[in-house]
């Protein structure tokens, strides 16, 4: 499949993202979005990005731009120095996904690009390049700034007392989290680093790793575990037994704890939101950030005083309000941030001396689960959920275990809510040759089944 291009960025294989693609995607975006005369540049820790985000800089430097080298680090720590300084940024990452692929993530100094952008950027490619007359800066301090901005809002003691595990794999955030982590009191256990990159995906760990993180967790005597995925725009926190708390647990925890009374998330995050009385509003939206910052932003603009925030099933927490913190004041971050819900969770459950797993247990009682499979291609996808959402026989047989449908939302994919209260959600990756299924329940053990039932289920229909 060749590279795709959305919202969410530029993703391919690396032996299709070839210097001219980048080069031509970097030229249409400086030469169709703002940039405010510079564009700063990160990267992860795959092998393919160093070599992508020379190409996007010294494409930059062609476009008489100065390109601001940030070096490896998080994608949210990139976007806090171009947002604050109101320049764009472009992140050679490919997220989650394995190694042999990567991509780009744009920014535009008010934030990630919107589907307009987007269509500017597809509209200029193929311009001639720049006459050159560029510059090239470092931007080293990115990252620190990107630390300081928690360290100095909950304070040195925040986290005194915790003993925290940081499963370091191949995350970009890798060091960064330790030193955080550190600087806020906690005591801090480095596991697993690894030198080969390592594809995690924090809305889909599997089996063998949540296996890892329990072992790590018993062996260790740790409080908690967090990691992120590989350029750190999506947190995992795990309790003290190694149990992952799910993106959207951990998203409504963090949203209850900074005092947000507007929450904006995707149609497939958990549902027990709307029994939590901290919440006046809940938008429903598209899976992606950027539909989530779309709707925050519409929001705020009939409302600037609104306590808002953001975010997805994957953790990924957006801010939308200056939130008070226990040693100052938290400023509006409007992209996926993984350190802000990680650190404002393990204050939260040492505040409370309380373990993260009562705080979890003290949420009301709906459980989700969801997974992937990989190598389906678009296509694919597409005529399946076509063909469930047309045809009302066809989807009756194929849910038929769960009995009569209650609803049906094809806000993004297809959302069935049983009458039973269970809810089974198909949905094709939007940036990925994947096939993700959502389930939720009243309970855990039946949230699991469910998912596993419909995983058999769609490898036998989608081959």
């Amino acid at each position: 499949m060749p590279p795709k291009f959305g919202t969410s960025g530029l993703r391919g294989l690396v032996t299709e993202l070839t210097p001219d693609l980048v080069a031509d995607y970097t030229r249409a975006f400086v030469a169709s979005c703002a940039h405010g005369g510079a564009v700063h540049v990160g990267w992860d820790l795959r092998p393919s990005s160093p070599a992508i985000a020379e190409e996007v800089m010294r494409t930059i430097v062609q476009s008489g731009l100065t390109a601001i080298d940030c070096g490896a680090l998080p994608t949210p720590a990139l976007a806090l120095a171009a947002m604050g300084g109101g320049h764009a940024a472009i992140m050679v990452t490919g997220s989650h996904i394995p190694a042999d692929r990567n991509g780009l993530k744009f920014y535009t100094p008010a934030g990630e690009i919107t589907k307009d952008d987007e269509a500017r950027i597809l509209s200029a490619l193929g311009a001639a390049p720049g006459p050159g007359g560029g510059t090239r800066i470092s931007g080293g301090q990115a990252g620190a700034a990107y630390q300081r901005r928690y360290t100095e809002a909950f304070g040195h003691a925040a986290l005194s007392g915790l003993r925290v595990g940081v499963y370091e794999h191949s995350s970009v955030a890798r060091d960064l989290l330790g030193v955080a982590l550190r600087a806020m009191g906690a005591e801090v256990i480095a596991l697993a680093r690894s030198d080969i990159f390592i594809p995690v995906d924090t809305e889909a760990v599997d089996p063998d790793t949540r296996a890892r993180l329990a072992e790590w967790c018993a062996q260790n005597r740790l409080d908690a575990l967090v990691s992120t995925d590989g350029d750190a725009d999506r947190p995992m926190l795990c309790d003290a037994s190694g149990k992952v708390v799910p993106g959207d647990v951990l998203g409504a925890l963090t949203a209850r704890a900074l005092g947000a009374d507007v929450i904006c998330t995707p149609v497939s995050s958990n549902t027990m939101i709307d029994a939590m009385p901290a919440f006046a509003r809940i938008a429903r939206t598209r899976i992606g950030s950027p539909y989530v910052i779309a709707a925050m932003e519409e929001i705020l603009a009939a409302n600037p005083a609104a306590r808002i925030c953001g975010y997805e099933a994957n953790g990924g927490f957006l801010l939308g309000f200056a939130a008070h913190s226990p040693a100052g004041v938290i400023a509006p971050l409007m992209t996926r941030d993984c350190l802000l819900p990680i650190v404002t969770v393990l204050a939260a459950a040492r505040g409370a001396q309380r373990p993260v797993a009562d705080l979890v247990a003290a949420l009301p009682a709906r459980f989700t689960a969801s997974d992937r499979i990989a190598g389906i291609e678009p296509e694919v996808s597409a005529r399946f959920i076509a063909d469930l959402r047309d045809n009302a026989p066809t989807r009756a047989g194929f849910f038929t275990e769960n009995g009569a449908e209650a609803s049906l939302d094809l806000t993004d994919g297809l959302r069935v809510r049983f009458e039973d209260g269970a809810i089974v959600h198909l949905r094709p990756s939007g940036n990925a040759p994947e096939f993700r299924c959502y389930t939720e329940a009243g309970s855990e053990a039946e949230a699991a089944r469910l998912l596993q039932n419909y995983l058999a289920k769609l490898r036998t229909r989608l081959g």
